[in-house]
């Protein structure tokens, strides 16, 4: 597992290095490093299933001594959740190479170094064991989002990419106040320092001081997920960002809000998490209708598509604080199926700014006509959002629905009117911009290429899967969230 998050380190440096051979090396550098990643990734998780998970659930363990003076180690470890969030990860990185390929002409090596090691510094956050561990993979995701954001973003970039580091690097020092306040309590109980995942299990902060440390998670987490009201940043962030940085931004860095709660929220502070269930399961109802409020009220195609993934995320939470099996199921699928169709929303809209410099639906409509390709795919991921059954957003949905039913039905009731929302404006904005007349400027617009219907091919294919057989994929996380099940009295 370390070699893995090496492996995205090193490609990501020679990337930077190779563009000075040509300005394609870089991109193509970087879909080797994806493609070499998922293939040792396949053979990990084949060992892992194979030989089965050992006594604490988990498939794959590895720990080394780091700063032994403070109890700190460099501990990775993986279930099925974090296998099926860590293969997004590199899915979702191939889709955003494939969509920078064209677009990203200025210091591409640079970018697609940024790029890598956005990744790396996710599948760290997914695999890591021990808190202080945990802490610095969460801020290595930052600084290289930001310069995506910062250097390579639209007109208003600056602003945006600054908005984005303020939100995740305050809440992200809340966190570590909390990390370090259970450190010291556990030293205190125990007489030895520790930062291990387990070992806090073992030892769980009571009454106060728990309260105090699980808002600090908290707030972190709910300002990446992001929820309503900390979820001001997100917009903007999408907005200005390359194509590449909104499909990694929406795909993957949001899930490790939402994975965080899970698995440190709940397990290691159930109590207080439950004590605040019913005001986040209002948080999240809230999210859930004024992201598809606020989607419908936009007219640009990328602001839109980020509010909706307001309202998305609004989901999860709803499904994590359902506080059951059926929830937390469909917590787990909403992150990955989002995380799909979200990035090919992204992609679209970023192809369809390239085309046409702009991202205003009044400026689009007819575009099928013109692009009948990138219609029909633009098609499948927006019904796809919409929760169409057969896909894997109506198996989320539908899991999460019945999980809050169980323990909240008019929350159940209120959530599924955000069902009706998220039809109105997904269709509208397929309306807005595929259908209609299509204007005499447009007729010559380039449609999606083989290699764009490739990387979007793999994305449709996951939610087909998801929608039409997802027992594998539940099967797959059904270990760890008996694990949280027993840790959490859920």
């Amino acid at each position: 597992m370390s070699l893995l998050i090496a492996a995205l380190l090193l490609g990501g440096a020679l990337a930077w290095l190779s563009e000075r051979v040509s300005p394609e090396m870089p991109a193509r550098l970087s879909l080797a490093t994806l493609l070499v990643c998922i293939g040792a990734l396949w053979q990990l998780s084949q060992v892992a299933l194979t030989s089965g998970p050992d006594a604490a659930g988990w498939l794959a363990y590895e720990a080394h001594s780091w700063i032994p003076r403070f109890g700190i180690q460099f501990v990775l470890a993986m279930d099925g959740m974090s296998l099926l969030l860590v293969g997004l990860t590199l899915l979702l990185g191939i889709v955003a190479v494939i969509a920078s390929w064209t677009e990203i002409s200025v210091r591409p090596g640079f970018f697609q170094a940024n790029l890598l090691w956005t990744l790396a510094g996710t599948v760290g956050v997914f695999l890591a064991m021990d808190l202080f561990l945990f802490f610095l993979f969460w801020e290595v995701m930052l600084v290289p989002m930001y310069l995506l954001i910062a250097i390579w973003g639209h007109e208003a970039r600056a602003p945006a990419a600054t908005k984005f580091f303020i939100f995740t690097q305050a809440s992200g020092l809340l966190m570590l106040l909390g990390i370090l306040t259970a450190a010291v309590t556990y030293a205190d109980q125990t007489g030895e320092w520790s930062f291990a995942y387990m070992d806090w299990l073992q030892t769980p902060l009571q009454g106060a001081a728990a309260n105090y440390v699980f808002w600090g998670f908290l707030l972190a987490f709910l300002v990446k997920l992001p929820a309503f009201p900390v979820h001001s940043w997100l917009p903007d962030a999408h907005t200005q960002a390359p194509t590449a940085g909104s499909v990694i931004l929406a795909g993957v860095l949001l899930k490790t809000g939402a994975y965080g709660l899970l698995r440190f929220g709940v397990a290691l502070f159930p109590d207080s998490a439950q004590e605040w269930s019913t005001t986040l399961l209002l948080v999240g109802v809230v999210g859930v209708l004024y992201g598809a409020v606020m989607a419908y009220g936009q007219r640009d195609f990328k602001r839109l598509v980020a509010y909706s993934s307001i309202s998305h995320m609004g989901f999860i939470l709803l499904g994590i604080f359902a506080w059951n099996r059926l929830g937390w199921s469909g917590a787990v699928i909403q992150m990955v199926a989002h995380g799909l169709s979200t990035a090919a929303l992204f992609m679209i809209a970023g192809a369809l700014q390239e085309r046409l410099h702009t991202r205003a639906l009044a400026d689009m409509g007819g575009l099928w006509h013109a692009m009948p390709r990138m219609g029909a795919m633009a098609m499948f991921f927006i019904i796809a959002s919409v929760g169409l059954p057969g896909l894997g957003n109506f198996i989320a949905e539908f899991l999460v629905l019945a999980g809050l039913w169980q323990s909240a039905p008019l929350i159940c009731a209120a959530a599924a009117l955000g069902l009706i929302t998220g039809a109105i404006y997904a269709l509208w904005l397929l309306q807005q911009a595929f259908h209609g007349p299509l204007s005499e400027r447009h007729m010559s617009l380039k449609d999606f290429t083989p290699r764009d219907m490739i990387a979007l091919s793999l994305l449709a294919a996951g939610l087909l899967g998801l929608g039409v057989y997802p027992q594998p994929a539940l099967d797959l996380v059904a270990p760890a969230l008996d694990t949280l099940a027993i840790q959490a009295g859920g």
